[in-house]
């Protein structure tokens, strides 16, 4: 963490949102005295992304802001900044917000998928499906691709948390559209299940209906042992703090962990998975 950045007065900063954005992200920058490349490698994502940023040529996504936030010890003052620049578009959610402040503080996270890959896992190919079919298209699809794809960084960087994560059968019998990008996504599984700070269980759907069949889930532990949950549907996503609810929902993951095939059959599930996608004859 670097020192915190001088405050200052914001009077000769510009007054259009996205101008003002990309100076901002600059000036805490320059004042905690990193390269770009320094930036790029305490926080993730490539440098080149702070760097479209900084020029204003992109806004980058919710997780980019929130992390340079955390790291340059800001509160919210950028994630405000890049609201205003959305404008409009701005759909940021305060509870989305608390919830990615918990994810790069956890010591340890487990999770549920009941239909697509967690973000921490997907791919780049995998990332721009998600997003296209949500309707973002063209440049804007791009950039968003290019910001969201650093979040993988939290679990490759040193001191890495532990991560579990169940993925429903379900996941893997939707494919993507372009079998290339879906090889690619199925061997990074693979080689992230190898790491030993992930695990990667598959929930087969012969097990029948089951405690979570409907809830993406996701359990933060922290450093000071408490344990948060955050819930997610395609519209809506919820951060669960009460005891109670965490417990609930702990039980519930707790029993689909019971039914989920160990950790190496589902190596070899996804490597069964991985042999009937087509290669490309032209690699």
């Amino acid at each position: 963490m670097p020192l915190r950045p001088q405050r200052r007065t914001v009077t000769s900063r510009s007054q259009e949102p996205r101008q003002r954005f990309a100076e901002e992200l600059k000036a805490l920058r320059e004042a905690s005295g990193e390269s770009l490349r320094q930036l790029a490698e305490k926080v993730g994502w490539d440098f080149s992304l702070f760097g479209k940023m900084e020029n204003g040529h992109t806004l980058g996504s919710a997780d980019v802001v929130v992390a340079l936030d955390q790291y340059y010890d800001t509160g919210t003052l950028l994630v405000t900044l890049w609201e205003m620049a959305l404008g409009e578009k701005a759909e940021f959610k305060e509870q989305y917000r608390e919830y990615m402040e918990l994810e790069s503080e956890a010591v340890s996270l487990w999770h549920f998928a009941v239909s697509t890959v967690h973000g921490l896992l997907q791919t780049d190919g995998y990332v721009r499906e998600v997003l296209a079919v949500g309707g973002i298209a063209g440049e804007e699809l791009d950039q968003q691709v290019e910001a969201r794809v650093g979040r993988r960084a939290l679990l490759l960087r040193e001191g890495a948390p532990m991560f579990r994560s169940i993925l429903s059968e379900g996941v893997l019998r939707t494919p993507l559209r372009d079998a290339k990008a879906w090889r690619e996504q199925l061997v990074y599984l693979v080689e992230m299940a190898d790491r030993s700070n992930v695990a990667l269980q598959v929930l087969p759907l012969g097990v029948g209906i089951h405690s979570l069949v409907s809830t993406d889930v996701m359990f933060l532990r922290l450093g000071d042992g408490r344990t948060r949950a955050y819930t997610e549907t395609a519209y809506h996503g919820e951060l669960i703090e009460e005891n109670e609810g965490v417990e609930r929902l702990q039980r519930a993951y707790d029993s689909v962990r019971d039914l989920a095939l160990s950790r190496t059959e589902s190596r070899k599930f996804i490597g069964q998975m991985l042999e009937e996608v087509p290669c490309d004859p032209s690699a």
